[in-house]
């Protein structure tokens, strides 16, 4: 159990593992004492921490004798029944190697795998000791063998041309520093002239944008007022075209009856007719004959009409401006009422001034002539038969049967003035034979 204990005595200095001392370590002579107390050569500088890659755990060193402080790198282990813990040959060992540590660059003990380590190191340190010692003798040979060694002026030449040369240089590196510093200035400068174009480029692209968005804007109803212009041009165009008196009075026929705007003017016993349409009838017509007469500029010499709806009337200059309704009730009353007789009569004199002064305008153009025929209160057919506007004394079928007449003529009024004037309310040039 004791030789176990003075196994793990010492550990080396490099991998602390434990060592083993050889037995001839126990004593030594006087002459191995004084050998080992000469100087080894401290020149030798070997860095086993760069070279030595199996040296991975570096303990620091120590001192052997020092060996009660807990601190040191071994412990010695021992039995209670030993008093002395530090024996002779121990003491021996330890001062061996902290002379060993001391006289040289290597901590002491060391174990086998880092001895050979080290001393493949110091082998490769010598080699290369050697190389260099070969090439400087080398050297030192050429210089020996040449005739002509450099004069002390010439290097004194060299030197005095490399001071003016340094010289040089320096005031060629003082005018780069101050150019240096000019070119940062300048930088500095430039890039706040940078920063100011970048924000006036940044507010000049909000701009742009902005201004782009303005233009599309107004892009987008410039063609939607090209459409709108478009659409009201074919619409105005449509209208100009439109004959404005075909577009509100519509004569036409409905069987025997002749209607304007759809009403009936006239009645059958066959096919009885209110007079409420009637009477709209009437308004209708009185109300067309006075747009014409006003288009043409004229003025009824008898009466003058007076358009009022379903209750239109006509005035008699002769009796003081009476008024006689253009309009009937029926009944009883109506069979003996000559007021509504009378207003026919009057309505039926104004168309007649109304195609007088038509084929007055048109006395050289022989081709235009009303249809029917119109004088001293009567109208005429084609087959020379003549009708009187008097509902009193005429039957229904020849009362409804002038009324058509008549509306055929108000008809043939209203397309010459058509013809005469432009949509645009001008009067066209008549035609010249």
């Amino acid at each position: 159990m004791a030789e176990d204990k003075a196994f793990v005595s010492f550990i080396c200095q490099r991998c602390s593992q434990s060592l083993k001392l050889d037995d001839s370590l126990n004593s030594f002579s006087e002459h191995i004492s004084a050998e080992l107390n000469l100087p080894i050569h401290s020149n030798i500088d070997v860095d086993l921490e760069s070279q030595a890659i199996s040296f991975d755990h570096y303990v620091p060193p120590c001192r052997l004798s020092d060996s009660r402080n807990p601190t040191s790198g071994f412990m010695l282990i021992s039995d209670e029944n030993e008093v002395d813990l530090l024996s002779h040959q121990f003491k021996a060992k330890a001062a061996l190697f902290d002379h060993l540590s001391g006289t040289s660059t290597i901590d002491h003990p060391l174990c086998e795998e880092c001895t050979d380590c080290l001393i493949e190191i110091l082998e490769q340190e010598l080699d290369s000791t050697q190389r260099d010692f070969d090439d400087y003798c080398q050297y030192y040979k050429v210089l020996q063998q040449e005739k002509t060694e450099p004069k002390l002026a010439d290097f004194e030449k060299e030197l005095s041309s490399l001071t003016e040369e340094e010289s040089r240089l320096l005031e060629e590196l003082a005018a780069l520093k101050k150019e240096e510093e000019d070119t940062v200035k300048e930088i500095e400068e430039q890039e706040k002239i940078s920063k100011k174009i970048t924000q006036e480029e940044n507010k000049y692209w909000k701009e742009y944008v902005r201004h782009k968005r303005e233009w599309l804007v107004a892009e987008d109803e410039a063609r939607s007022l090209k459409c709108q212009l478009a659409t009201a041009q074919a619409h105005l165009d449509k209208l100009k075209r439109t004959n404005v008196f075909n577009a509100t009075f519509h004569i036409w026929h409905k069987g025997h009856f002749g209607t304007i705007n759809n009403f009936c003017l006239g009645t059958l016993p066959s096919a009885p007719v209110s007079w409420q349409e009637i009477n709209t009838a009437w308004g209708q017509t009185c109300l067309l004959l006075c747009a014409l007469a006003r288009k043409i500029n004229l003025t009824f010499e008898r009466y003058r009409c007076v358009p009022y709806g379903s209750h239109s009337y006509l005035e008699v200059f002769a009796e003081n401006n009476r008024k006689v309704p253009l309009y009937g009730s029926g009944g009883p009353k109506y069979l003996w009422d000559m007021k509504f007789d009378v207003a026919m009569m009057g309505f039926l004199d104004c168309l007649q001034q109304l195609t007088e002064k038509v084929e007055e305008l048109e006395k050289n153009n022989r081709v235009f002539r009303f249809p029917y025929r119109i004088s001293n209160g009567k109208i005429e057919d084609s087959d020379n038969v003549k009708y009187i506007l008097r509902v009193t004394i005429m039957s229904e079928e020849q009362w409804t049967k002038a009324l058509k007449f008549m509306l055929t003529n108000l008809k043939w009024g209203l397309a010459w003035v058509a013809s005469q004037f432009d949509s645009n309310g001008e009067e066209v040039p008549p035609l010249q034979n």
